[in-house]
């Protein structure tokens, strides 16, 4: 039986329970919200989608399957991994099941594209894993709970700059806008503080027979650093690149967290000892929210969370408060109210949306090392936040 159908099924027994066991309460038409859940549930990154699943249902586990005091009917969609395919589920949930909010979308390009449709159709959409830096622009109906590619990006600068002797880095990355995103932004916050970047290089999606001349270009440079901007099985093929190159050995490697996150770095495993990444989440992120946090993902799940996860549980967390403070199931109410829930406390650390609706929030550096339970993204020190 699937998630979503587990879900269901708890949130009709409760409507049993409450209808039979409360007189005068209002009925479940009444009292129940419509979320339509869009992640990845075929495709390249499916994973991620899991991830995502798992963080939204258990936010709903530990509230009793409500929202704001409200019953949840979740409505999943396969987000795919075509922009065609994700920007027509999110039609679909809007115009057609009717949902009052829709949450995911894992691409960027994707995410850019249902804009057009969450505005026209006045839904609120919370992105929970897509960093387009274009996607959320303050509109009442765009939210984001997850980074912006150029929030990560000049997060790492500043510490590759400050941390290397010389503040020199190579860049590498994918020849996409996302690869670009967090590659210029990344440049301009070394620049800013006193580093310098000894060259770059942009690869396609089939990059393999490309890595070796970039990473021997890199050498050359005399580069203190090598910064990559890459996700899923391109991380992971990148990172075994460079640990097979000569290169690994003089030259660290840096790069925003999806290098070594959730089933990359399980892969990679002591391939990925020594990375260090910048992110806004690690499951070492030492606060006593998150040992909670970790403790019930790992009990629900038997698995240890990623900041995919931690993304949506947050997203439900801002529903939560948003439907909280709407008197009525009324689209344009919930996005409105969505502009005034404050802050969010999460297992990343406090955060709370920025002017333009993305998390103003902490980012850590973080370094890859083995434990007691196996390799993990652990924790070296706080290195800013979207605000500075």
């Amino acid at each position: 039986m699937t998630g979503s159908a587990n879900r269901q099924l708890f949130v009709l027994a409760t409507v049993s329970s409450l209808t039979f066991g409360l007189a005068g309460c209002a009925s479940s038409s009444e009292s129940k919200v419509s979320i339509g859940l869009v992640v990845p549930a075929s495709g390249a990154h499916e994973s991620i989608g899991t991830d995502m699943t798992r963080g939204f249902d258990l936010y709903l586990d530990q509230h009793d399957g409500q929202l704001g005091g409200r019953l949840v009917d979740v409505v999943e969609a396969d987000e795919g991994d075509h922009v065609q395919t994700g920007v027509a589920a999110v039609a679909r949930l809007i115009e057609e099941d009717e949902v009052h909010a829709v949450v995911g979308l894992v691409g960027s390009e994707t995410a850019l594209a249902a804009k057009s449709v969450a505005t026209a159709n006045e839904t609120p959409l919370i992105v929970t894993g897509a960093g387009a830096d274009r996607f959320a622009d303050g509109s009442d109906y765009l939210w984001r709970t997850s980074s912006t590619n150029a929030g990560l990006g000049g997060s790492l600068g500043k510490a590759v700059a400050v941390d290397t002797d010389r503040g020199s880095a190579y860049v590498i990355a994918s020849d996409d806008a996302t690869g670009h995103e967090l590659a210029d932004s990344f440049m301009i916050a070394v620049e800013a503080s006193g580093g310098t970047i000894s060259g770059q290089g942009y690869t396609s999606s089939g990059a393999s027979r490309e890595w070796s001349g970039l990473l021997n270009e890199a050498a050359k440079s005399g580069a203190d650093a090598i910064y990559a901007a890459y996700a899923g099985k391109q991380a992971e093929a990148f990172v075994r690149a460079y640990r097979e190159s000569r290169v690994s050995r003089r030259i660290p490697l840096y790069g925003p967290g999806f290098l070594t996150e959730g089933d990359v770095l399980t892969t990679l495993a002591g391939a990925a000892t020594g990375v260090r990444t910048a992110l806004h989440y690690s499951a070492a992120v030492d606060s006593l929210a998150n040992a909670a946090f970790v403790l019930d993902y790992r009990e629900a799940y038997d698995a240890t969370p990623t900041v995919y996860a931690v993304q949506a549980y947050d997203a439900a967390a801002a529903l939560d408060k948003a439907l909280a403070l709407s008197d009525d199931l009324d689209r344009n109410e919930i996005a409105d109210s969505l502009g005034s829930v404050g802050t969010i406390a999460s297992p990343r650390g406090n955060w709370s949306f920025d002017p333009n609706n993305n998390p103003d929030q902490p980012y850590f550096l973080r370094v890859v090392k083995d434990g007691p339970d196996g390799h993990s993204n652990v924790v070296l020190r706080k290195i800013g936040s979207t605000s500075g």
